[in-house]
């Protein structure tokens, strides 16, 4: 069925496919897709990690390759935020760009062949409707409400849904403010606990 997370995900995977080819064949579409392109594949990232990389470590048992995933996307997100910050014209851009669609589709590959399998067998089709069903509110959620230019710090596969609050993308920011060293690898967990740390000692 269109709506279960198998197809929501690959979808999504050749969306951003299509524009990277967009971008590497015609470089006046670059204005435009790399942007699309890059608050993409956050919203993609982060909707996987909050509802279905969790499922991927409990009911899947893939905890090792849910986490590995998940690091991936996070040095994906950063590499797209570095583009949008270069010329688009430049060689040094066509570099870059490619060294991002490389590590993009390297991900891509291995969700498909190992993680999206492990998960189809681990569950019903009816809880992979429902992830399929969560997974799309929370990207739109993100692609609705989050400023392009703030990018999560790190990963969280096991207990992201436990923490209420604050999100990954706000931690990540403040730490980036209080200049907290090490963050760009960090967790929700640890990123939350470092920032409270760091403004306790300030104010103190």
């Amino acid at each position: 069925m269109a709506d279960d997370i198998i197809t929501m995900l690959t979808t999504d995977h050749r969306e951003l496919k299509r524009l990277f080819d967009m971008m590497k064949t015609d470089r006046n579409s670059r204005p435009l897709a790399l942007p699309l392109a890059v608050a993409m594949l956050e919203a993609h990232s982060e909707a996987e990690e909050d509802r279905v990389y969790p499922v991927v470590a409990r009911e899947a048992d893939e905890r090792a390759e849910a986490e590995h995933a998940a690091e991936e996307h996070h040095q994906a997100e950063s590499l797209g935020k570095h583009l949008l910050e270069m010329d688009w014209e430049s060689k040094e851009f066509d570099r870059a760009l490619e060294d991002w669609v490389g590590a993009v589709l390297q991900h891509v590959e291995e969700e498909e062949n190992e993680i999206l399998p492990a998960l189809s067998e681990a569950v019903g089709s009816d809880r992979l409707h429902e992830l399929g069903l969560e997974f799309a509110e929370r990207r739109s959620r993100k692609l609705a409400g989050q400023p392009l230019a703030a990018v999560g710090g790190g990963t969280d596969t096991g207990r992201q849904q436990e923490t209420e609050g604050e999100t990954r993308t706000e931690l990540y920011e403040k730490a980036r403010e209080l200049d907290i060293e090490g963050r760009s690898t960090m967790n929700k967990e640890e990123l939350s606990r470092a920032v409270h740390e760091a403004e306790n000692s300030g104010s103190g």
